[in-house]
């Protein structure tokens, strides 16, 4: 029979064993590395999309998972550094997101962890996968294409602005797809005879230099090609299109929200949410070789009219009445 000072020091003990144990508890929880070439600041919406398709796996953050980040900010330099660090926490999975800088870095860091990565390149021909069907090796994902829309985007602004003698293209300068995209870009603007005028930028300081190459040309309206770094700055972007007084089209419609007048792409909200469905997955025991590469199947065209009136724009009728969405 327990007496009442046994009983005491009995739960005394009991409770100063709690935390060792919620220790414990937190130490088995799976990490789950998250790694991007984008900000913080403008992915609040893009992780709420990641850590809902976790949820529909069964994983919440600080439950029954944990999640480093890591963000290059647009300095994709940064990325192989962060890859390492890691990979050697260890980590379960590791999310390689914000850009095709990301995966790579990721898939060279290591062979043996799972990778979920999110881009807009086609991850064949990066080396990432062996095919969307049959990934093999330890990567698999989702891609939105967006890299490759580039000459749809050229139609639409010179169907926007059909007159103009020089066409500019802003491109990253230190992206992996980069040569690609120029590659499309010169060949779409070669087959409707447009003229065209590539500046590149990868910093701040080349950013502004571009747009002041771009105003010395005299370009009358400008691509800004797809990127993460691009995505990052897209307030700074659309401030120095609109203080230039250049229309430009941009590849997602969070640019045309925040005052670009149009942008064509994909939803990259379906992306992550998709990342954090695989990331879930392969948690619960899948593995990447089995879960084919995902491709994006829907594309939004949007115009901000404020933006075009401010520009003295007069968007076509039929644009409009083809736009998923018009910004009054």
């Amino acid at each position: 029979m327990i007496g009442r000072r046994d009983f005491i020091t009995l739960l005394g003990g009991a409770a100063a064993a709690w935390p060792i144990a919620v220790r414990a508890q937190q130490a088995v929880m799976p990490v789950i590395g998250f790694m991007s070439g984008r900000s913080p600041e403008d992915s609040a919406h893009l992780l709420a999309a990641f850590r809902q398709g976790l949820n529909e796996m069964g994983f919440a953050e600080g439950q029954n998972v944990v999640i480093e980040f890591r963000w290059a900010r647009g300095q994709y330099d940064h990325l192989p550094a962060l890859a390492t660090e890691l990979v050697e926490r260890p980590v379960a999975v590791l999310a390689a997101l914000g850009g095709e800088a990301s995966s790579i870095a990721a898939k060279r860091a290591t062979s043996t962890i799972p990778i979920v990565f999110g881009m807009g390149a086609d991850p064949v021909e990066l080396g990432l996968v062996d095919s969307f069907n049959r990934p093999g090796g330890n990567a698999t994902g989702y891609t939105i294409l967006t890299t490759q829309l580039e000459p749809k985007r050229i139609g639409l602004l010179r169907e926007l602005v059909p007159t103009i003698p020089l066409m500019g293209a802003l491109l990253g300068s230190n992206v992996p797809v980069a040569a690609r995209q120029l590659r499309e870009i010169e060949e779409a603007t070669r087959k409707i005879g447009q003229r065209l005028f590539v500046a590149r930028a990868g910093n701040d300081t080349e950013l502004d230099a571009a747009f002041r190459s771009l105003i010395e040309q005299r370009v009358g309206a400008m691509l800004v090609a797809a990127t993460a770094y691009f995505d990052t700055t897209r307030e700074r972007i659309i401030a120095l299109a609109a203080g230039s007084k250049i229309p430009a089209i941009y590849h997602l419609r969070e640019y045309a929200v925040a005052g670009g007048l149009i942008s064509y792409g994909p939803r990259i909200t379906d992306a992550y949410h998709q990342a954090g469905v695989y990331v879930g997955r392969i948690l619960r025991g899948a593995k990447p070789a089995d879960l084919p590469v995902l491709q994006a199947s829907r594309f939004e065209l949007v115009i901000n009219m404020k933006t075009a009136n401010a520009l003295g724009l007069a968007v076509p009728n039929s644009m409009q009445l083809l736009a998923d969405e018009v910004i009054e």
